[in-house]
């Protein structure tokens, strides 16, 4: 006899609700979620808060769509109101919906209400909560409501990214704000590295525009402008705008031998964090890496760090060892992190670098006798760190290409959560600068160097910019650039026509030594390409890889 079927149980008018909802979700169904929400309510079934959201999300999404516009905002409104009448409290997501409702309807003013208010329902807004009503007053060109928005962001702890900078950045310039748009870019230049096709336009659109060529100082402060570019560590002075007349707006490609622009001739830069940042990054990578290793181990790591402060670059060793070993024999290749020592050494003036490694990868080649001898010649030339088992390595590599302020060779890209705690911002400009990428091809080594000049916006001394322009590829010196100039400026400086002379004789463009006064001779060996000749290194403390070896 067989085992007799189930009976299915009835569902309830709120869990048919419920599930019919979650299909219209599924197929972006608006008609058929309001068709069910209006039988819902005329059978007064109860309605929770993901109900709500639910159809909020909807019509919020159909705003987009002509034909489901009107519908959506007239039910959208109705949905939230009684939300509101029967006590159930908004969370971010439901602001966030209503407030694109608003801003579809073009009151912006109700959007920015909302975000304001959300301080009583205990909720926090995020970028896409302020969104609406910034886009909407952008739109409108009511400059002054979308200030009062940004403020209120900052406020909040909201960071503004490219597509609400470059909504400022057009609003300002649509409204003849000048002061305004060059604060703007230079939020422009903290946020990305290289502009998107539709900010670029914006930025094009301003520059050729009658309002632009009648801003700047005709007498500026060279002395003045000079000691801003220095202090801020090259490619910007934050002065305001330099120079009178008609900007001359062109789109070029920079040469990457001589660091040049290609339309105009001016020397672009490398852009690195200042001294104090500097310190200040160093101080936070030790903090962070304090509370998640042994505070012990990474103290000591800094006590010998800070007695053997020579080095000129950091190797990420396990990253260089297990580079393309993913085959059936692969394993810790010695002879590809060897052949990166001995590059580092010859292309720095004979200047080893520090190899770090975890403490389990380093017992394992001094374990094997193949390996042995050469690990002893490191340890005893002070080349490898050891770091201590339970360890992070990654933690002490970093720290000591800050701290030194020095080169980091690796290919690791430092998106994992350790690197996430440091800020990109601010972290992508350091690795602009200090990273060297490496490759073997066929068994040889290439180390591709940091670029002579960083991709990022620069203002010059002399009042031009260069934005750097994304693409599918963002590599030099394919990447475009706008290259904005002032004639009539750059003629007066003789600045382009000493530039171009400078190519011509190979010789080294001005402050380069100045820009890059926070960085190693190493970095600016490379940037020079000039060949730096020390003497012999001091006398080194053991490290802890040399301490341990005897019981390995």
């Amino acid at each position: 006899m067989g085992t007799p079927k189930k009976t299915k149980k009835k569902q309830t008018p709120e869990t048919q609700f419920h599930s019919s909802l979650t299909l219209c979700s599924k197929h972006k169904d608006l008609p058929s979620a309001i068709s069910l929400y209006e039988s819902a309510v005329s059978q007064k079934t109860h309605f929770n808060h993901h109900h709500f959201n639910t159809l909020l999300y909807l019509c919020s999404n159909s705003v987009s769509d002509p034909s489901l516009k009107q519908l959506a905002l007239d039910n959208g409104f109705r949905v939230f109101n009684q939300m509101l009448s029967i006590g159930t409290l908004p969370n971010e997501a439901t602001i966030t919906a209503v407030a694109r409702l608003a801003a579809a309807k073009g009151d912006g003013d109700y959007a920015f209400g909302l975000v304001k208010g959300m301080d009583k329902y205990n909720v926090l807004p995020r970028l896409r909560t302020c969104d609406p009503a910034l886009f909407c007053f952008c739109e409108k060109l009511e400059a002054e409501k979308a200030y009062e928005v940004e403020e209120h962001m900052g406020m909040v702890g909201v960071s503004l990214e490219e597509p609400e900078i470059a909504a400022l950045l057009k609003v300002s310039a649509e409204t003849g704000n000048g002061e305004r748009v060059y604060g703007y870019l230079h939020k422009l230049r903290n946020v990305v590295r290289c502009v998107g096709e539709s900010t670029a336009k914006i930025i094009e659109d301003w520059f050729l525009g009658g309002v632009a060529c009648e801003l700047g100082e005709a007498n500026w402060d060279s002395g003045g402008v000079k000691e801003a570019v220095l202090r801020n560590g090259g490619g910007w002075h934050g002065q305001g705008w330099i120079g009178k007349g008609v900007w001359d707006v062109r789109r070029a490609n920079a040469d990457m031998s001589s660091s040049q622009c290609c339309s105009c001739g001016e020397r672009l830069v490398c852009v690195d964090i200042d001294c104090g940042e500097t310190q200040r990054f160093a101080e936070s990578v030790a903090a962070l890496a304090m509370e998640r290793e042994v505070k012990s181990n990474f103290s000591e790591f800094q006590d010998w760090l800070d007695k053997h402060a020579e080095y000129e670059a950091i190797v990420d060793g396990a990253n260089i060892g297990l580079y393309q070993q993913n085959f059936a024999d692969g394993g810790f290749s010695l002879s590809q992190l060897d052949a990166v020592v001995k590059e580092l050494y010859n292309k720095s003036g004979e200047k080893w670098p520090l190899v770090v490694m975890h403490n389990r990868r380093f017992r394992g080649l001094v374990e094997n006798p193949s390996h042995r001898k050469l690990i002893e010649e490191w340890m005893d030339k002070g080349i490898l760190y050891a770091t201590p088992s339970g360890s992070n390595d990654d933690w002490y590599w970093l720290y000591a290409a800050v701290k030194l302020k020095c080169l980091l060779v690796t290919n690791d890209e430092m998106r994992d959560h350790i690197f996430e705690l440091l800020g990109s911002s601010f972290f992508l400009k350091w690795k602009d600068r200090h990273q060297v990428r490496y490759t073997f091809v066929k068994g040889n080594l290439q180390l591709q160097m940091p670029p002579p000049y960083s991709s990022v916006i620069q203002e010059s001394e002399i009042g031009s910019w260069h934005v750097p322009v994304a693409d599918d590829s963002c590599q030099e010196p394919a990447r475009t650039w706008l290259c904005i100039t002032r004639p009539s400026v750059s003629k007066a400086s003789g600045e382009v026509s000493h530039n171009l002379e400078t190519s011509r004789t190979g010789g080294v463009c001005r402050n380069l030594e100045s820009l890059n006064s926070c960085t190693t001779e190493f970095v600016a060996s490379h940037n020079e390409k000039t060949t730096v000749v020390t003497g012999k290194r001091k006398e080194r403390s053991p490290s802890p890889s040399q301490l341990n070896l005897s019981s390995a």
